[in-house]
């Protein structure tokens, strides 16, 4: 009896010590208006609940994407994500006002969820969309990787400890996902890097599968190629990350 006490209480502890690393969550929902000439507003975030810096830090950044999105007059002093929301509904029904029979409606989505989490990195990975007219909308993923030791948002050039030797790795593997000649134009299959050279994609985030890039559409390569994806292994990378992940 004593001995399975004994394991009983050593599984407990080894369990608690598993999630002791991870942060808690909860869902936010916010939406807009709901009246016949309000824009169709709908967020959907992950909120971190702990009293700790890091926290504070996921959850403010998580509001700037958001309000960067959402707002449209840059002379807008805008706070908060309540205030973005306004905004875009003020832009909105002023367009409708000025053009009532040429204004289609707006709508802006965003889904956020943590993709990552070791007891060092959190990566939390926002999927948007917003339609203002035209023939059709923006969507765009956004990678937010956070150090949760310093309790900091991290810029992509602190992801690697040599981000010259990765990017040389990063094209090679792109090349060879793309079929583009390792030794030819990088553009030579269509795609529109800058300048005829390579870059790392705008947003790069820890995932379950290894570092992942997303072009989004436009970033080199036309609409309707859709976003461009890229995941490189932990296995074969970890050695040019600051924050190794444990195998």
């Amino acid at each position: 009896m004593k001995k399975s006490i004994r394991i009983l209480l050593l599984f407990l502890i080894t369990i608690g010590c598993e999630n002791s690393d991870k942060l808690t969550f909860e869902p936010l929902q916010i939406v807009g208006e709901d009246c016949s000439d309000c824009p169709q507003i709908d967020i959907n975030v992950p909120k971190a609940i702990d009293d700790t810096t890091i926290a504070n830090t996921i959850n403010r950044s998580t509001e700037e994407e958001i309000i960067a999105y959402l707002s449209f007059d840059e002379e807008e002093d805008i706070e908060n994500m309540k205030d973005a929301i306004a905004s875009f509904t003020r832009s909105f029904k002023e367009l409708a006002t000025r053009f009532p029979e040429d204004t289609i409606g707006w709508e802006a989505k965003v889904d956020g969820e943590v993709v990552y989490e070791d007891e060092n990195v959190l990566t939390l990975a926002m999927n948007i969309y917003i339609f203002t007219g035209g023939a059709h909308g923006y969507g765009a993923t956004t990678f937010l990787n956070f150090d949760k030791t310093k309790g900091i948002e991290l810029e992509n050039w602190e992801l690697f400890e040599d981000l010259e030797d990765f990017q040389q790795l990063a094209e090679a593997k792109f090349r060879a996902q793309e079929g583009i000649p390792q030794e030819g134009n990088i553009n030579a299959t269509g795609f529109m890097f800058e300048d005829d050279e390579f870059h790392l994609a705008e947003n790069i985030g820890y995932t379950e599968d290894g570092i992942q890039f997303v072009y989004n559409q436009y970033e080199v390569a036309s609409y309707a190629d859709g976003p461009i994806l890229l995941t490189l292994p932990f296995k074969e990378i970890n050695k040019y990350l600051k924050n190794k992940v444990k195998s």
